[in-house]
């Protein structure tokens, strides 16, 4: 079976969704070690993206600048950014859309154990219903801008924000007829793991996994 299927015999959506794994950053406040590699109730922090996204898209990608072959090592392809210095995850959205072989991309960061599992639903319905350009989510507190539904037509407008030394998501995603995804009430579930100390936090919640390499 090829893992870039995802492990699905049939679509997940028409049209097809490939989800990417943002784990492109610095870590800078996480001493700057790799976050997605971090260790979280026993299991690397991108284990449990992994696990929630995967059954919900038709295919799935991994962006890192480090440890490629750490990432390249659960099945999935890995691709890096185009843009030096680690320049945020704009630069990871920006590499996947030019990798992915599905018109859509749905995007989440590396370290949100928590994410949604009608994630990917939720967003394709919610762009569909306002015919918007993209897609996000809200949730009554803000806009967790980094979990993003993107068609590849975008590409070229992400390229030339970046070329100008754009870098917030939020001020991009201004530029275009937006759709958001209700996630009212669900804060926790967009919990991101970005210090040491939040990462003890979380451990409070999460079952202990005793094989830090196994799902």
């Amino acid at each position: 079976m090829d893992p870039f299927d995802a492990g699905h015999g049939t679509p997940v959506h028409d049209p097809p969704v490939t989800g990417v794994i943002l784990a492109g950053g610095g870590g800078r406040r996480m001493g700057g070690r790799d976050k997605g590699l971090e260790p979280l109730a026993g299991r690397p922090i991108v284990e449990y993206a992994i696990e929630r996204l995967r059954p919900q898209v038709d295919r799935l990608i991994i962006n890192a600048n480090r440890n490629r072959e750490t990432y390249a090592a659960y099945g999935f392809p890995v691709v890096a950014d185009e843009m030096a210095g680690y320049p945020g995850p704009l630069a990871g959205m920006a590499a996947a859309l030019r990798t992915a072989e599905t018109d859509l991309i749905l995007t989440v960061p590396c370290d949100c154990p928590r994410l949604p599992l009608d994630l990917a639903t939720r967003l394709l319905v919610a762009r569909r219903a306002l015919h918007g350009e993209l897609a996000t989510v809200e949730t009554g507190e803000g806009l967790q801008p980094v979990f993003a539904l993107l068609h590849r037509a975008l590409l070229d407008s992400l390229l030339g924000y970046l070329e100008d030394g754009g870098r917030g998501v939020a001020r991009w995603f201004n530029r275009h007829l937006t759709a958001l995804a209700d996630f009212s009430g669900q804060t926790e579930a967009f919990l991101n793991i970005n210090t040491p100390d939040e990462r003890a936090a979380a451990e409070a919640f999460l079952p202990r996994h005793p094989d830090p390499r196994a799902f």
